[in-house]
């Protein structure tokens, strides 16, 4: 008989293991942290909570309109008789030919017609080298 009884508490003890009842399956944490979750509530926001903390908006000052000198041919005529800053006086007919790229005394080329003609230039040839 004693066979017989530990043949079925081994049976019995193996169906035990693999039990898969709701209770076995629970998440205690889980369950802990969603009833605290549920249970929260979070503290009401007074009604004057903003002041102190946001300024008041004021619009800015509307920009004056600007007003045209009542003299403005007086000042045309100054402004056209005056001599640029930092330009030293030369003579009129090299000063505006270099200006624009011409010809200087020494009749080099320089400016934009000296940077057009480089760019016109052929390359130079590739010298092959025999050995």
């Amino acid at each position: 008989m004693s066979a017989v009884f530990r043949r079925a508490a081994s049976n019995a003890s193996r169906t035990r293991l693999f039990s898969s009842s709701a209770t076995a399956r629970k998440d205690l944490v889980q369950d802990l942290y969603l009833k605290e979750i549920k249970a929260y509530k979070p503290a009401p926001v007074p009604q004057n909570a903003h002041v102190g903390l946001v300024k008041q908006y004021s619009p800015p000052p509307a920009p004056k309109a600007p007003t045209l000198p009542s003299d403005i041919s007086v000042e045309l005529s100054e402004y056209s008789s005056s001599e640029p800053a930092g330009i030293a006086p030369t003579t009129t007919s090299s000063a505006s030919a270099h200006a624009f790229g011409g010809e200087d005394n020494a009749g080099n080329v320089s400016g934009a017609d000296a940077y057009l003609g480089f760019l016109e230039q052929d390359l130079p040839k590739r010298e092959e080298h025999h050995h």
